[in-house]
């Protein structure tokens, strides 16, 4: 019987002020954290060192600017060592996260993650998605464990631009789907099992989240204040997103980003923007009926997300670019093949072409 698998972060902590639980929490993993800030975040540095100072032998922060790439990792782990850390804080968004998981696997030690977006799931897994310094993607690096904790301030995620709130919608909106063709194709999760039963259900009720309370949610994004409907989709977005792709494991949508990394046009565009576009095209795949596509291009045109390649910012010849996404993908995306069903570069070419009118036909 083949072996199935499941994990995830060892502590959760969310909600409004969840920053102060570091106090309590550094100390259980390190004395001295280092922590990779994104310079977008500076102006949290002296409410961080007034709050663990207290607490620790030592502080080191470097700021974290530009690409999670080969470069900047060994650039912050000769930082951290110099330092004699033995906690990384990871504080930003998701590149910043993921060079300090970077850190964290060539150092050792623990890792607490802070995401002050909620654009992605990254701050709950293993995964380093590395790419070059001109931003195209290199290598998928693990984490031998999860984080040992994630705190989600909510005040401070609320106050984040919308469109990376939205961009954190499309990507976990994909999850229920990704997760149920790796399940019914006989595909692996991120711990190279077999996802659980339970995987498959956390990503489908992040879905159903979603759907439920998306559009609601944006009301408290443009209040910068957070409510319930907000919590509930910051939860769904980090959290239900995070457990359901890890241990449900991945198809189409998030393939195609492989494809999309090939077009320089498309550079632009958000994680989730892209994962969100890499739907349309799976459930075209899928061959999902017309009022089902229909239903989903109107919540897509309710909360934001792009329905089409020009949404993404493409620009050139559509159908060379179309065959393009395809031939990247066909040749490296490693989830491809966790569908049920055939996928050629023909057949992703037609799903692709499909996708991108789905909107003009509506």
């Amino acid at each position: 019987m083949t072996i199935r698998a499941f994990g995830g972060p060892h502590r959760y902590v969310q909600g409004p002020g969840a920053l102060s639980e570091l106090a309590a929490l550094v100390p259980l993993y390190g004395r001295r954290p280092f922590v990779v800030a994104d310079v977008a975040v500076a102006g949290l540095r002296d409410q961080l060192t007034a709050l663990l100072q207290p607490h620790v032998d030592g502080l080191e922060f470097a700021e974290f600017s530009g690409e999670c790439s080969v470069n900047q990792i060994d650039t912050m782990t000769a930082k951290a060592r110099a330092a004699n850390s033995d906690v990384v804080i990871a504080i930003g968004g998701g590149k910043a996260i993921d060079t300090a998981k970077g850190v964290r696997i060539l150092r050792g030690g623990a890792i607490i993650v802070v995401p002050t977006v909620a654009s992605n799931d990254a701050p709950t897994s293993r995964l380093v998605i590395v790419y070059t310094d001109d931003h195209v993607l290199k290598e998928v690096r693990l984490m031998p464990t999860n984080p040992d904790a994630v705190v989600v301030d909510t005040s401070i995620i609320a106050r984040a631009p919308r469109r990376f709130f939205v961009a954190g919608i499309g990507d976990a909106l994909s999850k229920k789907f990704e997760a149920e063709q790796c399940f019914n194709s006989g595909g692996m999760n991120f711990y190279k099992a077999r996802p659980a039963g339970l995987a498959v259900s956390i990503a489908d009720q992040c879905y159903q989240v979603i759907r439920r309370d998306a559009i609601s949610s944006l009301a408290a994004v443009d209040r910068r204040e957070p409510d319930a409907a907000f919590e509930n989709i910051v939860e769904a977005t980090i959290l239900l997103s995070g457990l359901g792709f890890e241990s449900g494991g991945l198809s189409i949508a998030h393939s195609l980003t492989r494809g999309f990394s090939a077009l320089p046009s498309l550079n632009g565009s958000l994680h989730g923007e892209q994962v969100a576009f890499g739907l349309l095209t799976q459930l075209c795949l899928e061959q999902r009926s017309a009022a089902f596509l229909t239903d989903m291009v109107a919540f897509y045109r309710a909360v934001g997300l792009p329905t089409s390649l020009n949404d993404l910012g493409f620009s050139g010849d559509i159908q060379q670019g179309i065959r393009t996404i395809a031939q990247r993908s066909v040749a490296e995306a490693p989830y491809l093949k966790q569908f049920v069903g055939t996928v050629t570069e023909d057949t992703l070419v037609a799903a692709l072409t499909q996708a991108d009118n789905l909107a003009k036909a509506r």
